[in-house]
């Protein structure tokens, strides 16, 4: 018989194990990726925050040890941002436990969160006491080499109706960003 002790309540949020950490950090790295914030992705982001109507959007890499946010659009006007739209006071690094997109990398497809308090396992994430984030839609970017970068995602402080249109949104958008990723290593541009 074993014993697991009690999770504190609300609680619920796994993070998956991410085995493919070390290699996708060693693409990232050849790829220049994941280390700093780049105008390019703080673009993508924006366009992503239009395109969906979301408050905040972001080009997220996973490495080892946490979430790096390459591009970020947060409003002006939202709690804990800047004021220039491209970046929240507390940086741009997550740890690895907060936020949804880990899940995204693992599951290897998007996640459509409408209202993320419906869901046991994502309710009690981090990002939802600390940031008020209710709804949230991502998906991975895979590249040609079939590793998963990262993610595209938009999240929202109230409940959205991202359904199949936002769905395949996100799904478009991931794949662009992909195909400029992967040209901008075809084209031997700086990494």
């Amino acid at each position: 018989m074993s014993y697991d002790p009690p999770r504190p309540a609300g609680r619920l949020l796994l993070t998956p194990e991410d085995k493919e950490a070390p290699a996708r950090t060693r693409r990232l790295r050849r790829l220049g990726l994941g280390d700093r914030p780049e105008p390019a992705l703080d673009a993508f982001a924006y366009g992503l925050a239009e395109l969906t109507g979301a408050p905040y959007a972001m080009v997220n890499f996973l490495g080892e040890n946490g979430q790096f946010f390459a591009g970020l659009h947060t409003p002006a006007t939202a709690p804990f941002a800047r004021g220039d739209g491209t970046g929240a006071l507390l940086g741009r690094v997550l740890p690895r436990d907060h936020g949804f997109c880990p899940h995204v990398v693992a599951r290897r497809k998007a996640l459509v969160l409408e209202d993320v308090s419906d869901y046991p396992r994502f309710a009690g994430n981090p990002v939802v006491d600390g940031f008020g984030i209710r709804s949230y839609l991502g998906a991975p970017l895979i590249d040609g080499t079939g590793t998963v970068l990262g993610t595209v995602s938009v999240t929202d402080v109230r409940p959205r109706a991202w359904g199949q249109p936002g769905l395949a949104a996100i799904k478009e958008q991931a794949a662009r960003l992909v195909a400029r990723l992967e040209r901008r290593e075809d084209d031997g541009l700086p990494r």
